[in-house]
């Protein structure tokens, strides 16, 4: 982040604009200068992230959608919304997603398309909509999760989607860069946010994730939220269609089993069933 205003008289369109992730991301880059829109389901989260980038950039245009980024329709609109505010769209960044433990035989049909549609539905939609609006220099920001590079074991359908995603972005960065427009992906590890809006606060899990990160920390949103800021920027002007871990190191290890905190969760016939190659009973 540079501090000045480089980024003055550009608009930025945030999905999951009230998260954790996604409202910081936001405040970089209103803070340079940028106009955001930020878009989530809940009007109340969204105008408790408004008043924090206002108290800290108090002359910042932030503007807000309730709405849900997995309708067309909604993201459509709030895309249109977010080009008036200055007549231009230049930074996009699908920021919704999120996934929970769930072993893949207790997984049907309505479940992997609860999380196809929130980790690659969504961002589908907003990258399809938001870069037929991106004038040249535009830059699409996704978020993806380090889940898509190292195998997590219990989220084989989240794995899945963050990595359609990605080849997704990169099949839109080939496409998109004779129109000058940029897209790169950012791969998270293990965040918390203020929100709590991590799929486990137990303290098992992150014990077992920090002792696979060499940075031997969690993530905290202005880590991801720097590097939205670098890949929006014209610092990352000749810089497409890449793939950002920001994990603190835990791609060079493996994500835990935690075999003894999911078992606990779905009860150990089902665990031993699932383990066994069966059917489990619930």
């Amino acid at each position: 982040m540079t501090g000045s205003k480089v980024l003055s008289g550009k608009t930025a369109f945030i999905t999951g604009g009230g998260g954790g992730i996604g409202s910081e991301s936001a405040l970089y880059l209103v803070r340079d200068g940028a106009a955001a829109l930020l878009m989530g389901r809940r009007i109340k989260v969204l105008e408790q992230a408004r008043d924090r980038i206002l108290c800290e950039v108090p002359d910042g245009q932030v503007e807000l959608f309730a709405g849900d980024a997995a309708s067309e329709d909604d993201t459509r609109a709030a895309i249109a919304k977010a080009y008036a505010i200055q007549n231009c769209l230049d930074i996009v960044v699908p920021c919704v997603g999120g996934g929970v433990f769930r072993p893949f035989l207790m997984h049907d049909l309505k479940t992997f398309h609860e999380q196809m549609t929130y980790n690659l539905t969504t961002a589908f939609l907003t990258m399809r909509y938001g870069a037929a609006r991106l004038k040249r220099g535009g830059s699409i920001v996704c978020i993806s999760s380090n889940a898509a590079g190292n195998c997590t074991p219990w989220m084989s359908i989240y794995m899945a989607a963050k990595g359609a995603m990605e080849q997704l972005a990169r099949g839109a960065a080939e496409e998109l860069g004779p129109a000058g427009i940029r897209v790169n992906v950012i791969r998270p590890g293990l965040t918390r946010t203020p929100l709590g809006e991590h799929e486990s606060e137990d303290p098992r899990v992150y014990k077992a994730v920090i002792e696979e990160i060499p940075l031997n920390r969690t993530g905290v949103p202005p880590d991801i939220a720097a590097a939205v800021r670098y890949l929006a920027g014209p610092e990352s002007s000749w810089v497409t269609g890449q793939i950002l871990s920001v994990d603190g190191g835990a791609q060079l290890r493996k994500n835990p089993l935690m075999l003894d905190l999911v078992t606990e969760m779905f009860g150990e016939e089902t665990m031993a069933a699932v383990r066994a190659g069966r059917e489990p009973n619930s």
